[in-house]
């Protein structure tokens, strides 16, 4: 009996850990946060890629839009044009997908850099890839099932996936395709991302670079005076306990 239960028990271990991932990814494609980004072959505006070595050992960011030639998604691209010297200084590599072929994209470049009072060129800072059959944005789980185009099919969501160099998905956020992003917070967040991935602290609520930072709960206060030499100040609460402790933000 005690051999069966330990059985079932390692086969549910397993399933959990292993089993879970496959049944999700079969049942609900797209990727969840730890998840490995796929390793996809696509042509972009900048030639063909393989997702893994167009990433190399940088962050990246991964930003799908519904169509070409449509009002919400040219300011988009426009805006992360404008903030292309923002990513490159934080180690992103910038690409974009849209559901169009590459042809349209590079007609659609001329409108996004007319739109940013630039010279209307093909050229962007980054690719945009080609998904005109969806097979990526069906993979990635970006489709937005309700907003369709003429024909009936689902359009592409406003899908924000940021990798670390790890390839290992990071940040994902949603946005149904009748809303805009806002890419000062996408800096925000990538900032966050990347401090809290080096150093062992949290960022509050509204936080932005050089303010304080939260000192993580897996951390003892002996461990913290340690790491943290410029102080911790902690602060009293109720409850009596010492949950909430801030630093200065650490160089």
């Amino acid at each position: 009996c005690r051999a069966s239960c330990w059985g079932t028990c390692c086969f549910l271990h397993c399933f959990s850990v292993s089993g879970l991932r496959f049944l999700r990814a079969a049942i609900m494609p797209g990727l969840l946060l730890g998840d490995e980004a796929p390793n996809f072959e696509a042509e972009t505006t900048h030639g063909r890629i393989r997702f893994h070595e167009f990433l190399g050992n940088s962050w990246g960011i991964l930003f799908s839009h519904p169509r070409d030639f449509t009002p919400v998604c040219t300011t988009e691209l426009g805006r992360a044009a404008k903030l292309a010297p923002e990513f490159a200084k934080r180690n992103i590599k910038m690409i974009a997908l849209s559901i169009d072929d590459v042809n349209d994209h590079l007609s659609w470049s001329k409108d996004i850099n007319a739109y940013n009072k630039d010279e209307p060129t093909d050229k962007l800072p980054y690719p945009i890839i080609a998904d005109s059959k969806r097979e990526l944005a069906v993979q990635l789980g970006m489709l937005d099932p309700d907003e369709r185009d003429k024909d009936g099919i689902p359009l592409t969501a406003r899908v924000v996936f940021v990798f670390g160099p790890d390839k290992k998905l990071k940040l994902s956020i949603l946005y149904p395709a009748t809303t805009g992003r806002n890419f000062d917070e996408i800096l925000r967040v990538i900032d966050s991302l990347q401090l809290t991935a080096a150093k062992k602290v949290a960022t509050p609520v509204d936080w932005k670079p050089g303010d304080e930072v939260m000192v993580i709960p897996s951390l003892s206060d002996e461990e913290a005076k340690k790491l943290f030499p410029g102080g911790v100040c902690t602060k009293k609460l109720p409850s009596g306990k010492n949950y909430l402790r801030y630093t200065k933000h650490p160089k």
